[in-house]
């Protein structure tokens, strides 16, 4: 015989397949016995929106907040934080230690390492044994802190200091005047700056950057001045940039792209001196990832000779000589390999040989001097398309874009001729017979061209006029990015 007793009904409502129990607002539900299922099997039991649980306890994980914090905040236990401290550092204060308590935080930005996240124990709390705050300052760190008791206080269960974070197909990096050739872009710095790189590729082949790092050319004098020498030329093609539209002088191995600020400097071409000086200014180094170039060397006047010839490449010899003829300046100086530049052209020996020797240029030494000026060395190249763009000069290969031309020298103007600069922004020397003034030419900027020398003026006229200033160097970066 069964026997069924009731000792309290509850109000009840049913809506389709809903049924409520318990009446709603200001109802109480009890469910009074030694075992309670809820739910069904393949079922889900879940918290009505906004409701919270009590007395079912933790089991050792946290509620993630998806809201980061960016200033100085109170934890709360059984939650997990993200914080957020590009905008700066900050606190985060732990709540009043209770066994069981559990509190977790998380670098959002990975600006740890830069903006530390302090954690602050509450009055006389420990933090692994010390009443002391701890301070999280590593890039990507997250953690977990549960409080154990009186003597270890919160105790960290989980220390990440792994980073793992997305990563793009291919370098992305800001700096410079920025164009696109195809699948590659190109930073252009036709002065100093920063090229900076927020993000390398994954597969370490695509991390490959190529350079074109110019220096400033040399300038020039008076008085049958030699060719001022073109700032150096350092190239490589890790990216295969065509051939033979790039240079022979290019090294097959780039720079490999790291995360970081890499300061450019590109050199300023050498300054015309007073006409009457007897030696020009060098050129300036232009620099980039470590690779530098060397100033172009700086000419001469007649007669003269000594220090600030050699460089990047070479300024050609002084004019008019005495006892023999004017010794050309040095290229490749200091010596890299590939070389980054070539010797200037001797100079004419006295009495009648009063020209002076054309500076060098990357692709090929400068003219040697007699009654006329020697002409510039000529300059090397690079691929137009996706590089060199519309700097540079157009030279005798198709496609291309030449710089580091020599400057040509100056000569006597009641006979001879000057020497022209070199193609890749070479000054020519100062004009022919009867022209006044018989200036040198200035290298073209942005090219690292020498100065061209100045040609002196006919009987009766000033005896001394200007060499040209060399042109300013150039740095260019290309990488692929698509």
């Amino acid at each position: 015989m069964s026997k069924i007793q009731v000792d309290a009904i509850e109000q009840q409502t049913a809506c389709g397949t809903t049924l409520t129990a318990g009446g709603g607002a200001g109802k109480t539900v009890v469910v009074d016995a030694t075992t309670v299922t809820l739910g069904r099997c393949g079922g889900t039991v879940a918290l009505a929106s906004g409701a919270s649980q009590t007395g079912f306890g933790r089991t050792g994980t946290v509620d993630w907040q998806t809201t980061p914090k960016t200033a100085t905040f109170t934890a709360v236990s059984g939650e997990g934080y993200f914080a957020n401290t590009s905008g700066g550092a900050f606190n985060m204060n732990l709540p009043a230690g209770v066994a069981g308590a559990i509190v977790s935080v998380a670098d959002y930005a990975a600006t740890f390492q830069t903006n530390n996240l302090t954690v602050v124990p509450n009055g006389t709390d420990k933090i692994g044994s010390l009443n002391e705050n701890a301070k999280l300052n590593v890039e990507g760190q997250s953690v977990t802190f549960v409080f154990v008791d009186s003597t270890q206080g919160w105790v960290n269960t989980m220390d990440s200091t792994s980073n793992v974070r997305g990563a793009p197909p291919f370098i992305v990096a800001t700096g410079g005047t920025v164009t696109c050739e195809g699948n590659f872009k190109i930073h252009t710095f036709t002065g100093p700056g920063t090229f900076e790189v927020t993000s390398t590729a994954v597969c370490a082949t695509v991390n490959k950057i190529d350079y074109l790092v110019v220096a400033g050319g040399g300038s020039s004098v008076g008085t049958m001045g030699s060719g001022g020498g073109a700032g150096g030329f350092r190239l490589s093609n890790d990216t295969c940039m065509s051939a033979p539209q790039t240079s022979p002088l290019a090294t097959p191995t780039g720079i490999t792209a790291s995360v970081a600020s890499f300061p450019i400097v590109v050199g300023a071409g050498g300054t015309r001196p007073n006409p009457n000086g007897s030696t020009g200014t060098k050129g300036s180094v232009s620099s980039g990832f470590g690779i530098s170039s060397a100033g172009g060397g700086a000419g001469k006047s007649a007669g003269n000779d000594g220090g600030c010839m050699t460089g990047g490449s070479g300024s050609g010899g002084a004019g008019e000589f005495p006892g023999s003829v004017g010794p050309a300046g040095a290229g490749n100086t200091p010596p890299v390999s590939p070389p980054q530049g070539n010797n200037g052209g001797t100079g004419g020996q006295a009495p009648s040989d009063r020209g002076g020797g054309g500076g060098g240029g990357a692709g090929a030494v400068g003219g040697n001097a007699g009654t006329a000026g020697g002409a510039g060395g000529i300059g090397s190249f690079v691929v137009a398309t996706g590089f060199g763009g519309s700097n540079g000069e157009a030279g005798p290969v198709s496609g291309t874009r030449y710089f580091a031309g020599g400057g040509g020298g100056g000569f006597e103007a009641q006979s001879g001729s000057n020497g022209a600069g070199g193609i890749g922004g070479g000054g020519d020397g100062g004009p022919g017979p009867g022209t006044s003034p018989g200036n040198g030419q200035n290298g073209v900027a942005n090219t690292g061209g020498g100065g061209g020398g100045a040609s002196r003026g006919a009987p009766g006229s000033a005896s001394d006029q200007l060499g040209g200033s060399g042109g300013s160097g150039i740095v260019i970066i290309r990488y692929k990015f698509q």
